[in-house]
């Protein structure tokens, strides 16, 4: 539970899956999420790593720590989540770490950003009585029963937070953070962020899960009380969702394979007010 002080908490629970075609490709999951109240504040966002970028989940797990606490200090300070000042300030602050790890490791600048540290960016701002859902880049943003597609871009080419470290970046400017809905944190009943992946858990939900079941409707993940119970439990729905199942085909005497329902990276971060909170 996220305690914000002042009576108001909310729940959080997240999980993150690799997805079947880097499964099949032997590469590594490149998404990554984190979440933290403090202060009255709270945070929470989801990354996504560059498909090209050889090690772009680097820049992913980086990038969501980073962002997390630039947004949690902004607000601390004062800030306001609906204000362009505010996310000018956490593009720089995120940014400064990366400009100094990037240039610390040597070589072309470009080349370092474009395997490690290009990463897209989906996330909730809490600040005592008001909130925001904002990202860089695309993924998935459902706000109780409004859901938010972000992207498919040009090219398939989302804009990337570090870009603003390159001196020429992409498009001649360095993307800036977008926020797509402003209210009052009262109004958060659930949410729930996802990285570009999760847009396949918006599929017909009677599709059968190859290990078996229902993949179900999203409002799952904010509604069954054992996602927040248990740490892990969104992390292992993901990975049912995912599994590969394979099964004997006995007539024509040969092996049948049923790949997994989620072919990129998926993450989820779920938000929903307290019980105690809402009684």
């Amino acid at each position: 539970m996220a305690d914000m002080g002042g009576g108001s908490a909310f729940e959080v629970a997240g999980g993150t899956v690799t997805g079947t075609d880097h499964l099949a490709a032997g590469r590594p999951n490149q998404d990554a999420y984190a979440f933290r109240a403090e202060g009255g504040c709270l945070a929470a966002v989801v990354c996504d790593g560059c498909g090209s970028g050889a090690r772009s989940e680097v820049g992913a797990a980086l990038g969501a720590r980073l962002v997390t606490d630039q947004v949690l200090g902004a607000l601390r300070r004062g800030g306001e989540v609906d204000s362009p000042a505010t996310w000018e300030e956490v593009r720089r602050g995120a940014l400064a770490p990366l400009r100094v790890m990037a240039s610390a490791m040597g070589g072309s600048l470009s080349e370092v950003v474009s395997t490690f540290f290009l990463f897209t960016v989906v996330g909730l701002a809490i600040s005592g009585d008001k909130a925001c859902a904002f990202s860089l880049g695309d993924g998935l943003i459902a706000i109780g029963d409004e859901l938010l597609r972000l992207g498919p871009f040009p090219r398939d080419e989302p804009p990337y937070l570090a870009y603003g470290l390159l001196d020429r970046p992409p498009g001649g400017e360095a993307p800036r953070f977008t926020v797509h809905r402003a209210f009052p944190s009262s109004a958060i009943r659930t949410l729930l962020l996802g990285t570009d992946g999760a847009l396949d858990l918006l599929e017909p939900s009677s599709r059968q899960i190859p290990a078996g079941g229902e993949v179900g409707p999203l409002s799952r993940f904010w509604e069954d009380d054992r996602y927040f119970r248990n740490p892990d439990a969104v992390r292992r729905r993901l990975a049912l969702i995912n599994r590969s199942v394979t099964r004997p085909v006995w007539k024509e005497q040969r092996l049948e394979r049923e790949g997994g329902l989620l072919r990129d990276d998926t993450t989820v971060i779920v938000v929903r007010r307290a019980q105690s909170a809402r009684d």
